[in-house]
């Protein structure tokens, strides 16, 4: 597990979760880059250690957690959806455990 600083005084903790896929890796990249983009001061951590991922009732990456709370499951995260969840915090994002996702949809 390895933690970037984007900024010197990060306000909320992004975890990117995958064990390093081509579409985790994208996930990563598109974070840093809205962050930045928005001038959002984040701590951005990679979770690659599986029964950490798994912890999270996450069984399809790349997952996103921001500030505790899982975002996002499978597949690569829009621009829009990372942007809405550096905007507005974690509160914003409906959490993505397997039955809030059946519900709301927000993990597709």
């Amino acid at each position: 597990m390895s933690a970037q600083a984007i900024t010197k005084e990060p306000k909320m903790k992004v975890e990117v979760l995958g064990t390093g896929c081509a579409n985790c890796k994208r996930t990563v990249q598109l974070v840093e880059d809205v962050a930045r983009e928005q001038g959002v001061a984040i701590e951005l951590v990679k979770v690659e250690d599986l029964p950490k991922i798994m912890g999270y009732g996450v069984m399809s990456t790349p997952g996103v957690v921001v500030d505790g709370k899982v975002v996002h499951a499978g597949g690569v995260p829009t621009r829009e959806k990372i942007g809405r969840w550096l905007a507005a915090g974690a509160a914003a994002a409906p959490c993505c455990a397997p039955s809030a996702a059946a519900k709301t949809g927000c993990c597709g």
